[in-house]
């Protein structure tokens, strides 16, 4: 399970509205990124695959590929404003090690 804060709602909500036609929801993944190890992906998603857990949210989808669930289950997706800078924070609980600048993680266990 993932949640979205009322800002993050808000926000998607928004971008879904700039999205291309056909788009069904948000995709959330991970790639391999960073001193760390991995940082989130997110993307416009325009269909659902066999293996993806489909989160509802007012409306607004999150498909999240099963293969990672394990990393991104409990995580609390927030948007974020500080003074001239916005941002999705991802609030993971799984997250074992951040790198310096705080755009890649490592996690408990492996994909």
């Amino acid at each position: 399970m993932i949640t979205l804060t009322a800002a993050a709602q808000q926000y998607l909500q928004e971008h879904l509205a700039t999205g291309p036609d056909g788009t069904l929801g948000i995709r959330i993944g991970l790639r391999d990124y960073g001193c760390t190890g991995f940082g989130y992906v997110i993307d416009f998603a325009d269909s659902k695959e066999e293996a993806d857990h489909v989160f509802e949210f007012d409306g607004i989808q999150i498909l999240i590929d099963g293969k990672f669930m394990p990393v991104l289950h409990g995580t609390e997706i927030d948007y974020v404003k500080q003074g001239v800078n916005s941002l999705l924070q991802y609030n993971n609980p799984n997250v074992v090690k951040s790198c310096g600048c705080g755009e890649s993680f490592s996690f408990k266990d492996k994909l």
